[in-house]
């Protein structure tokens, strides 16, 4: 992944924006130039700028997993039994075909990988498990936490850390 640009491209107005954004992708412009005090077509011009500098990289729609009946979460820490460049990109590569691998990230400790599985309950996670994690020929040690109930989510980054390097 090639190094983000610094924050010192955006001014208070990017900041907010973006902050808007992240809140709610479904507003329109108008109503995002309203909240930060602009006409359209300036909040437009800086949205795409956004964009173009890779500061906005997509925009979603949550779901609500529970209500689509897959409320059944674990976070695993996975351990490679090899851990050598190829086998973690093997790894990484296989990941991305599993959908209910929502998040996978290398750590550092005594794992390799932190992974957050979202299924329908106890037996699809263990045939997720046994067929898809394991069967992979990679993985020695897996370590199941359950998600029994979840205190914060939020996919919001804290734009309030990067405020005092934006520029007026």
């Amino acid at each position: 992944m090639p190094p983000s640009p610094p924050a010192a491209e955006l001014d208070g107005i990017d900041a907010r924006i973006l902050d808007i954004i992240q809140r709610d992708a479904a507003l329109s412009v108008a109503e995002i130039a309203d909240k930060v005090g602009l006409s359209s077509s300036p909040a437009w011009r800086r949205i795409k700028r956004l964009e173009e500098q890779g500061y906005i990289v997509g925009r979603v729609t949550l779901l609500d997993n529970a209500r689509l009946g897959l409320g059944f979460e674990v976070m695993a820490s996975i351990k490679l039994a090899m851990p050598s460049r190829e086998n973690l990109a093997a790894f990484e590569e296989a990941v991305q075909q599993w959908p209910e691998v929502v998040d996978c990230c290398t750590v550092t400790g005594a794992v390799d990988y932190m992974i957050r599985i979202v299924t329908r309950d106890m037996h699809a996670y263990d045939d997720f498990l046994r067929d898809r994690l394991l069967a992979l020929g990679l993985v020695s040690d897996v370590q199941s936490r359950i998600v029994v109930r979840i205190a914060k989510r939020s996919t919001a980054a804290p734009l309030s850390l990067v405020t005092t390097h934006l520029r007026p």
